[in-house]
């Protein structure tokens, strides 16, 4: 397996792959559309706020099975001044090849490469008892809450840079695609293009 920056000729594989991976009846629960909304969000953050230097995907015989892409997002302060840091998601794996290390491989890849192009810090909402191995802890550490000025065991944070975080006290603010309130209509005429067939990059060599 190689892990590689995604092109341009991968983004409609990528975005089959997206679906795939969060077609879950879960997350379709969750979304309220009758499909995922993670393959949307993939496409948006490609035209706005996302890092395309920051944008991996996981390549096995020729084929996509993984993709991770970051994003820019803030810690708003209460003196109304802002502190950048990343934020990441979707990550997904090929239903197939889930649980054999695809994702923390490009977890792990992303993160390295974060730190080697200077970025201070990573806040993201995820599974708590899944993070924490990659070095992951409570946001409340870094003085840092939610939008809505909470915290809890599913959102995390992790400096890149010690001391970046070191007397932060604010909210953090994620890109508006995270919004599935506002975002849900134009996810479900988006994945009207999608063939319900099976995955083009299954085939593809």
């Amino acid at each position: 397996m190689i892990i590689r920056l995604e092109q341009p000729v991968d983004y409609r594989a990528v975005e089959e792959l997206t679906r795939a991976a969060f077609d879950t009846p879960a997350r379709i629960e969750r979304s309220q559309i009758g499909c995922p909304l993670e393959h949307y969000m993939v496409h948006c953050l490609r035209q706005k706020d996302g890092i395309m230097e920051l944008s991996f995907v996981a390549e096995l015989d020729g084929r996509i099975v993984g993709h991770i892409i970051y994003s820019h997002a803030h810690i708003l302060q209460d003196d109304g001044s802002r502190i950048d840091v990343l934020d990441f998601g979707p990550i997904s794996v090929l239903p197939s090849m889930q649980k054999m290390g695809i994702g923390g491989a490009l977890l792990r890849h992303s993160i390295d490469c974060a730190k080697q192009l200077g970025y201070g810090a990573i806040f993201f909402f995820g599974h708590p008892e899944y993070y924490p191995k990659f070095g992951f802890v409570e946001a409340k550490e870094f003085g840092t809450t939610d939008s809505g000025g909470n915290n809890y065991p599913a959102f995390m944070g992790m400096e890149l840079v010690k001391g970046y975080l070191a007397d932060v006290c604010g909210k953090f603010i994620e890109a508006d695609i995270y919004n599935t309130e506002l975002n849900r209509d134009a996810a479900k005429e988006f994945d009207k293009e999608f063939c319900r067939g099976g995955l083009a990059h299954e085939v593809r060599k």
